[in-house]
């Protein structure tokens, strides 16, 4: 497994630090969970436990939830590893995504987010007009 399923590569990290300042970011979260974890959890409780500790994080820098949901069937694309959840949050400028995942204490929280995944898709998306 690539570690850039999960965590990003410095690669990636540095084509999203070129991402205009003033625009807000839509980030595609596509999800795949362990079915057990290094804790002898579900990969959905470790999840959610990472969710709801991330939550506060996301709200001091003004991001919001757009839409979540758990994926019914892939129409196409492979059944046996499809993702379990999707989602988009849109944070307010990339700089507000920078100030989530380079603080020390989200990083602590991010722990259940690795553990849980087998795969963590994260798209950095801008809006079309």
């Amino acid at each position: 497994m690539l570690t850039t399923q999960i965590r990003p590569s410095d690669a990636q990290l540095n084509q999203i630090k070129i991402y205009p300042k003033d625009k807000p970011i839509i980030m595609l979260n596509i999800l795949r969970f362990k079915k057990l974890t290094t804790t002898n959890k579900t990969g959905q409780e470790a999840y959610a436990r990472y969710f709801k500790n991330a939550a506060p994080f996301v709200a001091k820098t003004k991001a919001k939830l757009i839409w979540k949901g758990d994926v019914h069937t892939s129409v196409t694309g492979s059944l046996n590893h499809q993702p379990h959840l999707v989602f988009l949050i849109e944070y307010p400028s990339v700089a507000s995504f920078f100030e989530i995942v380079t603080n020390p204490e989200y990083q602590k929280v991010a722990t259940d987010r690795s553990i849980a995944l087998e795969y963590g898709g994260l798209i950095a998306c801008k809006t079309v007009e």
